[in-house]
């Protein structure tokens, strides 16, 4: 029978006083019998409008068809067919503004909880099977890929299921790219992205750690000395920001994925880590996207009093409102309306407090958002020692600047087409090293049209 609730099952969690205290994740995931209840929610529509709203184009009412019928192993396998990182995409896929922006269920009521049901899906699967070695014919053709985050590891899969011998080359020393630097254990754990990577390697995927494209090889090298046929750059965008305002060389200031990648990647948060990191006792955080909140949370756990400083107005955070409504639970403190003009320092070099003025939101500028101006004599000073700047990333140089033809924007983007092509013959690109910071499922939907356009290329490569 069907479920005609007008809301979705809660997604069980921990209580906030509890979890703003360690690293473990948030949401605990639904039970096998609130994901049934949830899944009989979905009418089954014959125009499936939510599968329009998914970037991989996941076939979303027969997995969640499959769920509402308890069989959990055969939901996982159609997700599968479109997705190579189906746990992953349930904890982290900004759903509300895709998939489940298309639901029926939406236009009277909240729309099916598709994202916790594909996690619930993927969990079940992990849990109750072993990563096995697939049997797959290979054709001979080699084909590498640059970064091991969502785009680059999209399009391995994609290609490792057609048959080419695929090589992932990943800068860092652990696999995963953003996955692992970039987005905290409460929200993704660790060994969640380790088991897809095992998957893909299953498949036989290979992966090169500690391997920087453009400095240890370059692009040219690999399709010259190493015989890769075609090459896909998945590098991301992990460049940081700043805002060019007085003070920001102090100690005491970091980049947002400085910050992250020292918490997440080195686990600076653990209590025998080496890592060095400023465990602040009153942190500001500039910024108003999803690293933002990632950044203000992790601090939080350290231990800080933790400020959100914010230019527009709450009804405009970037941010996916289920990672504001968390921080807001466990503590952190917004202001809004508020922008950064100078950040202040002792007589040590150390951050003291940020200097801020008041803003106002006008009419909307050429994206569609309220453009804002500063309130005349409107300064206040938030005291800090320590500030994380979260503002934007851009893709980092080194590719580009060692790989001559390459195409790319004024602001260091890889210029591609719809494809994936780029001005080199063989090289494709896609994910944040062509849009700028995006989000992994969008990152990932560039990775398969890429391998899609991979494969066709060396099919008629003579």
């Amino acid at each position: 029978m069907a479920n005609m609730s007008l809301t979705k099952n809660p997604m069980p969690t921990q209580d906030p006083n509890v979890r703003n205290k360690n690293f473990d994740e948030v949401a605990l995931g639904y039970t096998p019998e609130q994901a049934i209840d949830e899944a009989k929610r979905c009418l089954n529509c014959k125009h499936k409008p939510c599968v329009g709203g998914c970037p991989v184009k996941i076939n979303i009412p027969a997995f969640i068809a499959e769920v509402a019928n308890g069989n959990f192993e055969e939901a996982y396998q159609i997700i599968l067919k479109d997705s190579s990182l189906p746990a992953v995409c349930g904890r982290v896929c900004p759903q509300e503004s895709q998939c489940e922006s298309k639901c029926v269920r939406g236009i009277k009521g909240e729309p099916v909880a598709i994202g916790r049901l594909e996690r619930f899906v993927a969990d079940y699967h992990n849990k109750n099977t072993e990563v096995t070695a697939q049997a797959i014919k290979t054709n001979g053709k080699k084909v590498a890929v640059i970064g091991s985050g969502p785009s680059g590891l999209a399009c391995a899969g994609d290609l490792a299921k057609k048959g080419y011998e695929v090589t992932v080359f990943e800068a860092f020393h652990l696999a995963g790219g953003v996955l692992v630097y970039g987005i905290p254990e409460f929200r993704l754990p660790k060994s969640i992205v380790q088991r897809e990577i095992d998957n893909l390697k299953a498949l036989g995927v290979k992966v090169e750690l500690n391997t920087v494209i453009g400095k240890t090889i370059s692009i040219d090298e690999l399709m010259t000395e190493y015989g890769f046929e075609s090459v896909f750059i998945g590098s991301g965008a992990g460049l940081p920001r700043f805002m060019n305002i007085p003070g920001e060389n102090l100690s005491g200031v970091y980049s947002a994925n400085e910050f992250l990648t020292r918490i997440n990647l080195m686990k600076a948060y653990k209590p025998d880590s080496t890592t060095p990191i400023q465990k602040g006792k009153k942190v500001v955080v500039v910024g108003g996207g999803n690293v933002a909140m990632d950044a203000a949370r992790c601090a939080k756990r350290l231990g800080a009093e933790v400020y959100i400083v914010y230019r527009r107005t709450e009804e405009e955070l970037p941010a996916r409102k289920e990672e504001v409504e968390h921080a807001i639970e466990e503590g952190v403190i917004f202001k809004f309306l508020s922008n950064p003009v100078e950040v202040l320092g002792n007589e040590y070099g150390w951050v003291s407090g940020v200097k801020c003025q008041q803003m106002q939101v006008g009419e909307p500028d050429a994206s569609g958002r309220r453009s804002t101006s500063p309130i005349p004599n409107s300064e206040f000073i938030v005291d800090a020692d320590c500030v994380i700047m979260s503002i934007g990333t851009s893709p980092n140089p080194l590719i580009k600047s060692t790989t001559e033809g390459l195409a790319t924007q004024k602001w260091g983007g890889i210029i591609a087409d719809e494809n994936g092509l780029t001005s080199r013959e063989g090289i494709y690109a896609g994910g944040d090293a062509v849009t700028g910071a995006a989000t992994v499922i969008l990152a990932m939907g560039a990775g398969k049209t890429s391998a899609a356009a991979i494969d066709e290329y060396l099919k008629n490569k003579n």
